[in-house]
């Protein structure tokens, strides 16, 4: 199980070949062999960037959504309020993004590395991460 970041799933979904060697394979095999799952605060950056013209989708976001989360093995979680708690109580030092933190609470409540191409996420020590 992987958990992909809301840039990495937005290329998985359209350009993979955008992602290092090893963020795709490790895709792939989660794909062939167990689950890759999104936080649902993804989708709501993909909303926000969308409605701010700073993302183009190739269809509207409703229907980029239906696509995007019945992507095979793909599970879109709700946010939970666990996560949410969590983003504010992250050990160490970490950026105050807060889609950035909720996403990185989601992977540590799972267990799961979390594929991401964001250095910030990267050099956080308390998170494993693929890229």
């Amino acid at each position: 199980m992987i958990v992909l970041d809301t840039q990495a799933w937005l290329w998985w979904m359209h350009s993979p070949q955008t992602l290092s060697d090893a963020a795709r394979t490790a895709v792939e095999d989660a794909e062939a062999t167990s689950r890759i799952l999104v936080s649902a605060i993804s989708v709501w950056e993909v909303a926000v960037k969308v409605d701010l013209g700073k993302l183009t989708l190739p269809m509207a976001i409703d229907d980029w959504y239906e696509k995007a989360s019945s992507y095979p093995r793909i599970a879109v979680e709700p946010l939970s309020p666990r996560d949410a708690i969590a983003s504010t109580q992250l050990p160490g030092t970490f950026h105050r993004d807060p889609a950035d933190r909720i996403i990185v609470a989601f992977a540590l409540r799972h267990g799961a590395p979390l594929v991401t191409s964001d250095r910030r996420i990267r050099d956080y020590a308390h998170v494993p991460t693929i890229w």
